[in-house]
């Protein structure tokens, strides 16, 4: 009988060393990765792989679980590049893998929140990177063809070709967009926000203090 206790206990001592040496990052954890693969709606497509470096340490209850420098991999899953009156450039990613200094890998779920890449750039509720739609250029091309079509037109025929001039120049100005699309390009270099989507658990918490 006492073999039998003394075989509970170890096992119970195991179990709680186990339980002390593994530790769960939750879910909403920020993970500040810097870019290390240039990624771009013109020369990529779903499926490329993209690699980043952490650029914060990730910690636990005064324990760092991903030090700075750990590598994070993942693919490309979206490249969406519409037309430029038509929509925003889009780019996805799935960031899948960190890999520790030691070698340690752990599988990811993570989702982009946000990035450094200024004015006119954001992210989507599905991390997906968005680039810039219309904007104010754009709109000056509009009244820059119609207003010349207007100009040719009235020295041509008067009134009615002040108009139909107008209609014109729009007409030019928006085929000219629709044959143009719009790109958006994430740098190496840029700095992406991660956020954990579900815990991530951890066997090694003394990789840093």
């Amino acid at each position: 009988m006492k073999k039998w206790m003394d075989l509970l206990c170890m096992l119970l001592l195991a179990g709680m060393a186990v339980a002390q040496s593994n530790m769960s990052l939750p879910a909403g954890t920020a993970m500040m990765v810097k870019l290390e693969t240039t990624l771009a709606t013109f020369s990529n497509k779903s499926g490329d792989p993209f690699q980043g470096r952490i650029t914060q340490p990730v910690t636990l209850n005064g324990k760092t679980l991903i030090p700075v420098g750990a590598t994070v991999l993942g693919h490309v899953t979206k490249v969406s590049e519409p037309r430029r009156i038509a929509g925003k450039p889009t780019i996805g990613i799935f960031p899948e893998t960190v890999v520790l200094a030691n070698g340690e890998r752990y599988t990811l779920s993570a989702t982009m929140v946000d990035t450094n890449a200024g004015r006119g750039f954001d992210v989507n509720r599905e991390g997906q990177f968005k680039g810039k739609g219309r904007d104010s250029r754009d709109n000056k091309e509009v009244v820059f063809g119609t207003g010349g079509g207007m100009l040719v037109g009235g020295l041509i025929g008067g009134a009615k070709g002040v108009l139909v001039g107008g209609l014109v120049g729009a007409t030019a100005t928006v085929s000219h967009w629709l044959g143009k699309h719009r790109s958006a390009t994430l740098p190496a270099g840029t700095e992406l926000t991660l956020e954990l989507d579900r815990p991530l658990m951890m066997s090694s918490p003394s990789v840093g203090q």
